[in-house]
């Protein structure tokens, strides 16, 4: 069974700074592609960085320069440190892999599908 496990959110000052792990079990992790993406409620859900089995990096234009995506293949564990956060970066934070169900849902980000989702964690930035 795949499981993806967030942590490290929770509540920062703007301008401060968050680091968020997720941790993977059930798969070969080295092999897919991985990502991070953000949902406010009531609004269509983010992607905002994604990073291929080489380590190639794609970034969201609204986290470039303040987000870095990395990935430890050994750990099975990806991260995502956010700096210079802003109020607006408030939300649930969710990591994901790019593959799905046969005949699963899935979501597409720069052209990948991403549909195994951790259960996600909050990220709160206050003024």
């Amino acid at each position: 069974e795949v499981q993806l496990v967030e942590s490290g959110g929770g509540s920062v000052q703007a301008g401060g700074s968050l680091r968020l792990s997720c941790a993977l079990s059930g798969y070969t992790f080295s092999t897919y592609c991985m990502g991070w993406f953000r949902q406010v409620p009531g609004k269509e859900r983010e992607g905002l960085a994604d990073i291929d089995s080489n380590g190639r990096t794609i970034y969201a234009e609204s986290v470039k320069g303040r987000f870095t995506i990395s990935r430890d293949n050994a750990k099975m564990s990806m991260y995502l440190q956010m700096d210079s956060l802003k109020p607006d970066d408030t939300a649930m934070y969710h990591c994901a892999s790019e593959q799905y169900p046969s005949g699963g849902d899935y979501y597409e980000f720069l052209g990948r599908r991403f549909g195994y989702w951790g259960q996600g964690i909050q990220v709160t930035v206050s003024v």
